[in-house]
This record gives C-alpha cells, structure tokens and sequence, in this order.
C-alpha cells in the first residue's frame, strides 16, 4: 500500500458491513465513502481541477473534510487544511495565495473572513459551501451538494508515493506560515509504523475529537482507523464535551486520542457521582489512551491512569514529520518519556556542530526516516536550514535518548508556544504588538495554567511618555489576534532582560515567572 487511494480502496473493499465513520446522526460504511469521493473527484475534474492543484479545506471535522481531503487525492491534486481558528483574513488570505489554492472548500461559520481572504487572492475559482447561506456572497460561492450529484465517473491519472498529498501550513521563527508538503509515502508508512507500535487491529475503534487540519488528528485518527477498517467517531469540537462522549459511549471507543489539556480536564472531573458514569459509562471501552501535540505532565498522566484505570502513551513528532517520530508501546512504557522511534525511523541527538551526542547528553533532537516531509513549499533555502549537513531534520527541539533508545523532551523551542495543542510562535505575536505605536519593545513566553496547558503572556516596554495601561493593551490585542493567538496576561515593565548581544533572555523571563508563581502559591 503506498497512497492514500490505495489505502481507501483497501477500507472500502475489507471493512466490515456497517463499519466507517459515525457522527451523531449519519453512519458512513467504507464503502459508501469511496463512492462519494469518487463522485466528488470527477465533478472535481468537470470543474477544471487537475493533478497538481492546490484546494483548501477549512473545515469542523466531518465526513465532508475526508470525503473532500480523498476527492483530492484521487485526482492527485494537493489538500491545503487550513486552521478554521484563523479568522483574520490577511493571514488567510497569505496561505492561501502562498500555496496557490484555486478552490475552498468549508462551511458558513467561516465564511465572513474567507469572503474577505478571497478578494485578497487572484486565483479563488470557487467556494464549496457544505450548509446553507443566504447571506450575500460571491458569484464563485457553490454549494457543496453540488460535487455530490450523480453523474458519469472520470478516469483519473496515476499518482505516485512520492507526490505531495498535502500542504500543512507551520508557522516559523520569523513569524511567516511555511506550508509543509508531506507525500502519500509519507502518510501511509508513518500510520503504519503507528499502528505496528501501538498493537491495533479491526475491532478497536477511534473517537476524533482533535481537529483533523492538525496532523496529529489526521494520521493517529482518520488514517488509522481506515488502514485498519475500524469504526472511526467523528465529533466537531471539543467543546462542549457531552456530544462527543455520548458519540464516545455510542461507538464503543477503545482508542483515545487527546491533547494534555484534556486529560487534564478529565482528571479534575472524575471525582463524585458524575465522575463515576464519566470513568464507568464513556470511558468503559477505552483500552488505550495515547498523549500528543504537547508535553504531558506527569502528575496529570498519573491522576488520569488513577481514575480511569487506562495507561496515557505519550509520542512526540511535528507537523514536518507527518508527524509520529517517537511513541511509547503499550507492553513497555517508560515514564516521563514520549517512546522509541517507530519503525523506518531514526533519532539523533546532536550539539551546535552537529556532532552526535551520547545516550544521556542533551542535545538538539534530530530525526530522519520515511515520516519526514518532502520540504517547504516554494522555500528551498528555509527547506535547506531545516536539515544537517548529513540529511538529518532538525526539529528544533531539546532532549536526551537515554541507553535503552527511549526519548525524553527537556525543552521546546525556546520561542515556541502551546494553546491547547496548537503551535503559536512568540515571534508572531511580538511582530503584531510591535504594530501599536506606543510600544517600545516587548517579549512573549508561555506560561502553563492549572490545566497544564499554556497562556500566553506579554512583557511589554512602553515608548517614553506613553499613557498606556495594561486594560488598553488588553483591548488592543482582542482587536488584533485571534482567540487562541491572544495574550491572556500583560506585563508593563521598564525594561527587558538582555545579554551581551542585546538579544532578550526569555528564559530569565521564564524563571522570573516561575519564582514569582511559586511565591504567591507559597
């Protein structure tokens, strides 16, 4: 098996009857779900979308996002996901002439700041609504129905296990997205070595509760589940948790998958009655839970396996590593460790000269392997700084792989932020508040909250002479980030930490911020 269509054509083929994706009102075997992306891909082509052309999807998880992400792939043109949180159209508008997409595809909840991104980009030729609209829109606006109708199936050209699949977009250190391509090779071998890991077979059934434009949603759940023709739950959001643990309930999840913040959540609410029929009634299926997107903290994972009587398995990868590197196995995890490498990968751990450290010595995590993506779209140079001399990706972060080969994380990318298992970079949000002339200068760092998830908080130097106060910078940063981007905390300060360079120590920042939670705990 070596694409995504070969993968779909084995689930439709070798599913079970009735298994396939479930919502709360639809149930969609394997088999009815290659019809439909095969219909779709051949209005697709009528439509004029050839191999090689880029559609973004910003979309709530659904059928809708997989049959279209599928369509795509049929073709051999290239899904864009795009994060549906993204509401500023600037920054939409950026990806989306970045990448070169010629069509959207999403739902009206979206719509405003896409009518807008759109008017931005040259080359939009349509809108696929997948609900109704009756607000004024473009002439390019269809609905999604439309691509469903019956009609005559196309013929399609062959694609390769080397052809880019999907553009990821990641933002960098400067503050830019950069779209990471992943081939089909990419995908398939790394759902596999996820797969061989974890010990999963047909029987076993996956509830998606991560948002499928996230890599993690997309390979641990959706490629998973159809690899291995098992049932695959479908919830939109998150939030509020009663549908999706109903839906939990209804398809007799035995996979977990979930972001720290949530068994965080879970934790702290499995105490008293309520607490009871969450642990005996949804979670009565659960088998395995695995951990990702962000560092776990231990004394979550070990409130969570208290209650719930289910091991966490934490893994570590990125978005440019499609994105399982590491995964613990469920016969022998390893405290506070994120795993071994899963199969077809290698990790390293090196110094500022690239030189190979030994087991215990922190170091630069580096990786190579089948999971590691084909490069950044339209960057060859930014593509050429991610790598080692030797070919190795270099992932930016810090740990130590100790005798026995497992991993463990030290630290993160010093200018890297976690919002509920979404990557925010300080950098993007200094260079907005760098936008507001009454501001001097200004550092942003991560702050963990009692969920163990992050805040972002902002240190702020105001231009001499200045009037403003920490309630109209607040304001300020509603108006100018979105929601997940936002500093939640400000901080007016004379001046900043700096070394001899002038170049702001965060990490004093960091330690400054910790001393000063511990006092006020204390």
């Amino acid at each position: 098996m070596r694409t995504l269509n070969e993968l779909l054509d084995h689930s439709a083929q070798n599913s079970r009857p009735g298994i396939g994706l479930l919502t709360e009102t639809e149930n969609l075997p394997y088999a009815e779900l290659k019809n439909r992306v095969l219909t779709i891909a051949s209005n697709f082509k009528r439509n004029g979308i050839k191999k090689g052309d880029r559609v973004a999807i910003i979309h709530r998880n659904s059928p809708v996002f997989i049959e279209t992400y599928f369509a795509l792939s049929r073709l051999g043109a290239i899904a864009v996901p795009i994060n549906y949180m993204i509401h500023h159209p600037e920054e939409l508008a950026y990806m989306l002439n970045d990448c070169g997409a010629v069509g959207i595809v999403t739902q009206k909840e979206f719509i405003k700041g896409l009518r807008e991104a759109a008017k931005l980009t040259g080359q939009i030729k349509f809108i696929w609504m997948s609900d109704e609209d009756k607000s004024a829109g473009l002439e390019k606006e269809y609905p999604f129905s439309d691509l469903l109708k019956d009609s005559a199936l196309e013929t399609f050209d062959p694609v390769l296990e080397e052809d880019v699949a999907v553009i990821l977009y990641t933002s960098g250190t400067t503050g830019k997205p950069k779209g990471v391509m992943l081939t089909h090779r990419n995908l398939i071998t790394n759902t596999e070595g996820g797969i061989a890991r974890l010990n999963l077979f047909s029987h076993d059934s996956s509830l998606a509760i991560l948002p499928m434009f996230h890599t993690l949603a997309w390979t641990a759940n959706v490629l998973v589940s159809l690899r291995l023709c098992a049932r695959l739950a479908i919830a939109p959001s998150i939030t509020p948790p009663k549908p999706w643990l109903n839906l939990m309930a209804k398809s007799k999840t035995t996979l977990f998958l979930a972001v720290p913040q949530i068994y965080s959540l879970l934790a702290k609410s499995s105490k008293g009655l309520k607490g009871f029929i969450l642990r005996h009634w949804y979670f009565r299926k659960v088998r395995m839970a695995v951990s990702g997107a962000a560092p776990l903290n231990s004394a979550t994972c070990q409130e969570f396996e208290r209650a719930f009587k289910v091991k966490i398995l934490e893994g570590y990868g990125l978005t440019e590593t499609s994105p399982v590197i590491t995964i613990n196995s469920p016969e022998r995890p390893k405290p506070d460790s994120v795993g071994k490498p899963i199969e077809g990968v290698e990790v390293k751990i090196v110094d500022d000269e690239e030189r190979v450290l030994k087991a215990g010595e922190e170091g630069e995590i580096c990786a190579r392997g089948h999971c590691v993506m084909k490069g950044y779209y339209n960057l060859p140079e930014e593509t050429k700084k991610t790598f080692t001399k030797d070919g190795w990706l270099k992932t930016g972060d810090i740990g130590i792989l100790d005798e026995e080969g497992y991993l463990f994380i030290r630290d993160r990318k010093k200018d890297m932020i976690i919002i509920k298992g979404l990557k925010v970079f300080s950098a993007q949000v200094e260079a907005t508040l760098a936008e507001n002339p009454e501001i001097l200068e200004s550092a942003v760092i991560g702050v963990p909250d009692e969920h163990g998830d992050e805040i972002i908080k902002a240190f702020i130097v105001l231009k001499p002479g200045s009037k403003e106060d920490k309630s109209s910078l607040m304001k300020y940063c509603r108006e100018k980030f979105d929601s997940y981007k936002r500093p939640r905390d400000i901080e007016i300060v004379e001046s900043l930490p700096k070394n001899s360079l002038q170049k702001i120590l965060k990490r004093t920042l960091r330690e400054m911020e910790t001393k000063k939670r511990a006092a006020s705990v204390g």
